[in-house]
């Protein structure tokens, strides 16, 4: 294993030091002996060193992988948009996200992709050690590989919208490391089935009590978001169909969506102390109005975007003033605990709001505005909204994105990802950035330089050359 971790250095090159340090304290729930502490010549022979290998992905997997990826993918792509704010001047990387121009050395970019990349290398792993194994009980076997499957794609995704096609990698990092870039096409072909295949491995029920491990409708409700961004409609509305009538989420008060016993969520990630590890970094260690802002705060575009009397807005945000007023994402309440299990709060990955949504999408985009409309009053419903007004097509996807921006807020770069596929980035943000927006080069995050010079099969994203 430790010949696997020397050789996967070229894949990643850089360093990789914490992303923010505001959120670095938080840890992951040590469910047992990750990945690159058992032999790997034994690691897919017992259930119990199996389950060990697979919960890594959960983890800390390898190189402390999956926190950072979690901040990455909901952080760079909010700063990038017009959703999210830095308040500091400790980092010069994040203000080139904010500026949407960003540098091919930007280390913060480069740790990202090496988290990524990191993470992959323990999921492909993972799928080749439980092929090929034939001592796993067949249920274990199933489950574990159906997760290992859903994490590849999961991260895929974030990798193919964050920087265009990526390469396909394997189980062997020497081989991976100097592999070319696969096109979008691809990656999404790969994205879709393995989801399909975590779908049909994976049981409908939940292994333990708060849904922080992937089951069969956590894999649905990403395939559902998968095929919406693939314009494939109808498969869409199925997927997310599938998750809604399932009977096993409800959507509850917006003062209870993000506790870790919450009925909306199809998957979180728990954490060790029971703090989600966006709190510190959205959050103050007061709640007192007049004191400095956090590290990251909600921009006046999306708090101003609400309408009167919407109760996401009473739960979900707040304010500070320090020589200004800064607006707070308040989805998590808890800031810190010192104690193992504390909090009650832990990351939300997919929840039952964002299905409605999706449906809500696929079925305007096949002209049945009357199920859009029903979909899209759930969601207005629970927030104390009356009823859309919206009929035509055109008004009923307007409406969607609406929702969506005043529902998904601060969570995986859903704003920013909105206006890249439905084509509306460059009037957003050219508008709101005239100075540094780049029609061409904004759009995509720069394959890291330090990447490039390790593989020559690397090649650069349009205007960053």
């Amino acid at each position: 294993m430790k010949l696997k971790q020397n050789l996967y250095k070229i894949l990643t090159f850089a360093a990789i030091p914490a992303l923010l340090t505001a959120s670095s304290c938080n840890k992951y729930v040590e469910l047992d002996a990750p990945l690159n502490q058992i032999n790997a010549s034994s690691a897919y022979v017992t259930d119990a060193s199996a389950t060990s290998s697979v919960v890594a992905l959960y983890n800390y997997g390898i190189f402390g992988s999956l926190g950072g990826m979690l901040q990455g993918m909901t952080f760079y792509g909010g700063l990038s948009s017009d959703e999210l704010h830095y308040t500091l001047t400790t980092s010069t990387d994040l203000p080139e996200m904010e500026n949407d121009n960003i540098s091919k050395n930007n280390a913060t970019v480069s740790t990202f992709w090496s988290y990524c990349f990191a993470e992959l290398l323990e999921a492909n792993a993972a799928i080749t050690g439980l092929t090929n194994s034939t001592t796993l009980t067949p249920s274990v076997k199933s489950q574990l590989l159906g997760e290992a499957k859903f994490f590849r794609a999961f991260t895929n995704f974030y990798l193919v919208n964050y920087f265009g096609g990526v390469p396909l990698t394997g189980s062997d990092p020497l081989t991976s490391a100097f592999l070319p870039r696969s096109t979008p096409a691809q990656v999404y072909s790969q994205i879709i089935s393995d989801l399909k295949d975590a779908q049909a491995l994976l049981p409908t029920s939940y292994v333990g009590t708060l849904r922080s491990r992937v089951n069969q409708y956590a894999a649905t409700a990403l395939l559902a978001r998968v095929y919406l961004y693939q314009k494939d409609y109808a498969n869409a509305e199925a997927m997310a169909t599938a998750v809604i009538n399932s009977g096993t989420y409800t959507l509850g008060a917006p003062n209870s969506v993000f506790i870790n016993t919450s009925n909306e969520t199809i998957l979180q990630f728990a954490t060790y102390y029971g703090v989600s590890s966006f709190a510190s970094t959205y959050r103050t260690s007061t709640s007192a109005s007049n004191i400095a802002p956090p590290t990251i705060t909600l921009t006046n575009t999306i708090a101003n975007s609400f309408e009167a009397g919407d109760s996401r807005k009473t739960n979900w945000v707040d304010s500070t003033t320090s020589g200004s007023k800064f607006y707070r994402i308040n989805k998590y309440k808890i800031f810190t605990s010192s104690t193992p299990g504390g909090g009650n709060e832990f990351n939300v990955v997919l929840r039952l709001a964002e299905q409605y949504l999706i449906r809500a999408e696929a079925r305007a985009q096949q002209n049945n505005p009357s199920g859009a409309a029903a979909d899209i009053n759930t969601i207005r419903t629970r927030a104390g909204l009356g009823a859309t007004t919206a009929t035509t097509q055109t008004a009923l996807l307007a409406a969607v994105a609406q929702e969506r921006k005043v529902e998904l807020f601060g969570e995986f770069s859903h704003r920013w990802f909105d206006l890249l596929r439905t084509g509306q980035a460059n009037t957003v943000m050219s508008a709101l950035k005239p100075n540094t927006w780049n029609a061409t080069r904004s759009v995509l995050f720069p394959i890291p330089d330090a990447q490039i010079r390790q593989n020559p099969s690397l090649t650069q994203n349009p205007g960053y050359n």
